[in-house]
C-alpha cells in the first residue's frame, strides 16, 4: 500500500524541516509544485508533500534520494547541480523553490527563473562569520553581507530577509530570504506610459504571521 503524504515516515536521523521554510510555506499556492534543490534525504520534500504540494527533489546523492522512493507526492532526480547542465526543462516553472544549507552561486539566476508568476523563493544558508563557529568555513559556501538580498532584488519582491547569528539548533551565521515573483498584467507598459506593472491587479496579500 502506498503511504499517504501524512503517513510517510521520516528517515531515522532526519532533522526537522527548517523553521524558516515552515514559516513561509503558507505563501505557496495551494497544491502548487515545489522544487527542493539539494534536497538530501528530503526533510523539506516530505514535509511539503504532506501539506499537499507535489515536490521535485534534486540532489546528486543517490543514496539519500533512495530514501524518498515511495513517498507520495515526491519525485526525485539524481543530478549534478554544479558540474552538469541544468537537469530540468528550460521552461519548467514552480510555485516555490526551496533551498537550505546549500550555495552554488552560478545557480542563483536559474533558481529565480524557475519561479512561476506568484512563485515563492524560500532560501536559507550560511553566511560569512560562520567560519568562527564551525563548518562550513570555506568562503565559497558563505554568503557575503547582503548578498542574498542583492541577488533577489529587483526581480523578486522581498517579503522577509534576515542576516545574522543563530544560537539554535546550533551556532551559525546565516542569511535567509522569502521573496515572490509577483504576477503582472499582460498590458505593455510602453502603451500606457509609466504605470506600475501590477496596477489593475488585486493588491497582493503576503501574510507575515502564517
Amino acid at each position: 500500500m502506498t503511504p499517504t503524504p501524512a503517513a510517510a515516515p521520516l528517515v531515522h536521523g532526519l532533522s526537522e524541516p527548517s523553521r524558516w521554510v515552515r514559516r513561509w510555506a503558507h505563501l505557496i499556492a495551494p497544491g502548487g509544485r515545489v522544487l527542493d534543490v539539494a534536497s538530501g534525504a528530503g526533510r523539506h520534500a516530505r514535509w511539503l508533500a504532506a501539506q499537499g504540494h507535489p515536490v521535485m527533489a534534486l540532489d546528486r546523492d543517490a543514496a539519500a534520494l533512495a530514501t524518498l522512493h515511495g513517498v507520495a507526492g515526491v519525485t526525485s532526480l539524481e543530478c549534478d547541480l554544479e558540474g552538469a547542465p541544468w537537469p530540468l526543462a528550460a521552461d519548467a516553472r514552480f510555485a516555490a523553490v526551496v533551498v537550505t544549507n546549500y550555495l552554488h552561486r552560478p545557480l542563483m539566476t536559474r533558481l529565480i527563473d524557475a519561479l512561476a508568476p506568484g512563485g515563492v523563493l524560500v532560501y536559507e544558508t550560511f553566511a560569512q562569520g560562520n567560519e568562527t563557529v564551525g563548518k562550513p568555513s570555506n568562503p565559497a559556501f558563505l554568503l557575503a553581507p547582503g548578498e542574498l538580498l542583492a541577488v533577489c532584488a529587483p526581480a523578486l519582491r522581498v517579503i522577509a530577509y534576515e542576516d545574522g547569528f543563530l544560537s539554535q539548533p546550533r551556532e551559525a551565521y546565516i542569511q535567509r530570504i522569502c521573496a515572490v515573483r509577483e504576477k503582472t498584467t499582460s498590458v505593455s507598459l510602453e502603451s500606457i506610459g509609466n504605470v506600475p506593472e501590477n496596477q489593475g491587479l488585486p493588491a497582493p496579500r503576503y501574510d507575515l504571521t502564517g
